[in-house]
């Protein structure tokens, strides 16, 4: 199995809100150590939001200025874990296609289910 990618999306954008991307070899180095430390904060601050959004929806009292500064803060929230999420999933292995044919083991026709 090999990365599917050669650079790593970095948890954060540039100023003009373009990705930002790291190409190295090392995998332990310190840009990735930050940017594996601000993906963590990222995941649980979202986390923390999460638990105050269940809050602030079941709150009758909720007022709609509250009710869009949490939709705001959702939305932000959303796109680091998504970040996060597209970061993570580009650095997995690709499978090799003979490996994954072999798990999936013996194929059956349709018809053989009734």
């Amino acid at each position: 199995m090999t990365p599917t990618n050669e650079l790593r999306l970095l948890p954060w954008s540039t100023p003009d809100g373009k990705p930002c991307y790291l190409s190295t070899d090392e995998n332990g180095g310190p840009l990735s150590r930050l940017a594996d430390r601000t993906e963590a904060a990222q995941l649980s601050a979202g986390a923390e939001l999460l638990e105050h959004a269940e809050e602030v929806l079941t709150d009758a009292q909720a007022e709609p200025d509250d009710l869009r500064l949490l939709a705001a803060d959702l939305a932000g929230t959303l796109q680091d874990v998504l970040r996060v999420a597209m970061s993570r999933g580009h650095r997995l292995p690709t499978p090799d296609p003979a490996v994954e044919r072999q798990a999936e083991g013996p194929s059956l026709p349709a018809a053989s289910f009734g």
